[in-house]
């Protein structure tokens, strides 16, 4: 850590630059004694990008930011909050603590809170930022957070893993085993030092490969914001062997959708011809995979199998967007662009051979408009395009 930054003209140099041009700031070079200018650039890239994803550390005093790949890994404060109320306890540690976005808030639910982290310079970081936060119940350790566990005494009521889905040799990886700290290789210890593993990972990773992977699952949740899946988590209890429940959440700048179901039920969708409204899920809900339980539960009707769009005859309250169906017709590119006065739509596929770009290529249809377009395949096996207006909640 370079303490200089910290300096009281320095912190009112980065506040009041927040919105300048970087790169001309980088040629300007530093105007301050003991500082880079890439110093200066960093806090400030960062401190911009902590301004709604790390609300309370942007609005803290004397907050050091780490890295920028550091910020862009870390929990959101949204996330981070929903993840601390889904589980219990007095203790935990965090083996994998980045930033300490998530300890701060286990922090608020918990009354012992140990943070992991091996780059000690972050260790230091965070230590710092959970000083300026007035966080006196959090203990930062700087080193391999596995190995802390092995050579600490204590148990925990909940371990908390957040493995590197990169690595030397392969680098993007896609399933448990190969990310640090391999979690299933290492799970029976695990279970010795805890009796619940609270377990995040990415979006990219597959659900089912992940459950395979490890043992006594007991919960699965997809947080999305905005319609983006952020994170998958993964609730493990010792000796758990019953239901998988899955639960999915999008937050939204208006409230939140939700929609839980049972991973392992046995339950079939109803299918139906387009009718008055088509509704298509949330990313949450597209990754769970929860498909036939969205026909079953909110009794709407699947267009194909593969086609994962809904529709009724009247209007749901749906965890997803709504539309009304104005027109259905067979897939024709020589046709769709009549039924378009300013040949403008918003175009989606689903379960359709061609793709975005493709479809607009053919049909010289521009992005925008009032107009959302669905191509997709019907319970027939036949391309159609829908035609909708979209029903604002």
């Amino acid at each position: 850590m370079n303490f200089n930054l910290l300096k009281p003209t320095i912190q009112e140099f980065i506040s009041a630059n927040l919105k300048a041009d970087i790169t001309k700031l980088l040629f300007k070079g530093s105007p301050f004694e003991g500082v880079s200018v890439q110093e200066l650039a960093n806090q400030i890239v960062v401190k911009q990008k902590a301004v709604t994803k790390l609300s309370t550390w942007f609005a803290a005093e004397n907050i050091y930011y780490s890295e920028k790949v550091s910020i862009e890994q870390t929990s959101s404060e949204t996330t981070a909050q929903y993840k601390s109320k889904i589980i219990k306890g007095a203790s935990i540690v965090d083996i994998t603590g980045g930033f300490g976005v998530d300890c701060f808030y286990f922090s608020k639910q918990f009354k012992e809170v140990v943070h992991c982290e091996i780059n000690e310079k972050l260790s230091s970081i965070v230590k710092h930022n959970y000083q300026q936060l007035k966080k006196e119940n959090i203990t930062t350790f700087f080193g391999d957070g596995l190995q802390f566990l092995k050579n600490s005494e204590a148990n925990f009521d909940c371990i908390y893993i957040d493995p590197s889905r990169r690595n030397n040799l392969k680098g993007k990886v896609f399933l448990l085993k190969d990310c640090v700290p391999n979690v299933p290789e290492n799970i029976d210890f695990l279970f010795s030092k805890t009796p619940q593993i609270l377990l995040k990972n990415s979006p990219i990773l597959d659900i089912t490969s992940a459950i395979n992977e490890l043992k006594f699952v007991k919960e699965i949740h997809v947080i999305a914001i905005q319609n983006e899946v952020k994170e998958v988590l993964f609730l493990l209890e010792k000796d758990y062997i019953e239901e998988i429940h899955l639960k999915t959440i999008n937050f939204l700048k208006k409230g939140t959708q939700e929609f839980n179901f049972n991973l392992n039920e046995h339950i079939h969708s109803n299918y139906s011809e387009p009718l008055t409204y088509l509704y298509e899920p949330n990313a949450a809900i597209l990754k769970s995979g929860g498909f036939h339980q969205v026909s079953k539960q909110l009794g709407v009707f699947k267009l194909h199998q593969n086609s994962h769009l809904y529709t009724s005859e009247k209007i749901i309250n749906f965890p997803g967007r709504v539309f009304k169906i104005e027109k259905v017709i067979s897939y024709d590119k020589k046709k769709i662009g009549k039924f378009l006065t300013d040949k403008k739509a918003n175009i989606t596929t689903r379960n359709f051979p061609k793709t975005v770009a493709l479809i607009r290529k053919e049909t010289k249809i521009k992005d925008g408009g009032t107009t959302f377009l669905f191509f997709s395949t019907d319970l027939n096996n036949k391309l159609i395009c829908l035609f909708c207006s979209k029903i604002e909640k």
